[in-house]
């Protein structure tokens, strides 16, 4: 008998953070979950319920204080920097709120930038960033820069560096903080296109409740523990949100 793990498995995670005089600030206290392969998740949760630290976790971008994360059944929980950081190369792709494109770069040079650290050629690392800027409905615009485009322009154009390692998992973090109503549907559209069509999982942070009805899952943190995880018209229903 085969057994299939999820591709995001979290079991019973705490994150404590030591504060001066010995104080222990507890931040995250016995969280589970499980994304499968292909989900489209959002976690919301009023300020300081852990959802930031929650999100660093899931991105290996911090390590938990204790409990198991299994990423592509790989327990990430207890690897060393170096480990997750080649993690973070290989299996995931970023998102941020603020875009975080090099001003002083073209756009092919952002979106083909983590690719200089894989074993490609200019040539291969060039051609896949026209393939996937065409994706995302960016093509003819691989040699502007980022400040010749628009707020969401530029979040399309974070996407695409997103997805140029083909990851097993996006994190975005509240990709539409800083754009206006009709621009943050057509990002929300874009990553429901991605998660219909290419099956791409995607798990996201948002504190607007008309973004996270874009997803199919909603989990709600409160005060470092899940208060709530299933699917978004239950949540509509319980009137956690809405």
């Amino acid at each position: 008998m085969n057994f299939k793990m999820a591709l995001i498995d979290l079991i019973d995670i705490y994150k404590n953070y030591e504060l001066s005089g010995g104080l222990i600030q507890k931040v995250l206290k016995g969280i589970d979950l499980e994304v499968e392969d292909g989900e489209f998740v959002s976690i919301m949760g009023p300020s300081g319920s852990g959802k930031s630290t929650f999100m660093n976790i899931l991105g290996c971008l911090d390590k938990p204080t204790s409990g198991d994360y299994f990423l592509n059944s790989e327990n990430v929980a207890h690897l060393d920097m170096d480990q997750l950081a080649e993690i973070r190369r290989n299996k995931i792709g970023f998102v941020f709120q603020g875009f975080n494109l090099l001003q002083r770069r073209t756009i092919i040079d952002n979106v083909t930038l983590p690719l200089i650290y894989c074993e490609t050629t200019r040539e291969e690392r060039r051609e896949r960033g026209y393939e996937i800027l065409k994706s995302v409905n960016l093509d003819g615009y691989e040699n502007h820069y980022p400040n010749q485009l628009s707020g969401g322009m530029q979040q399309r154009v974070a996407i695409a560096r997103a997805l140029i390692n083909n990851p097993k998992v996006i994190f975005a973090d509240e990709p539409t903080g800083n754009l206006d109503t009709k621009t943050s549907d057509e990002i929300m559209k874009l990553f429901k296109q991605l998660n219909n069509d290419k099956k791409i999982t995607i798990v996201m942070v948002t504190h607007e409740p008309d973004i996270a009805e874009y997803t199919k899952r909603l989990i709600f943190i409160r005060d470092g523990i899940k208060e709530f995880d299933g699917p978004i018209e239950e949540a509509k229903k319980s009137g956690i949100l809405w």
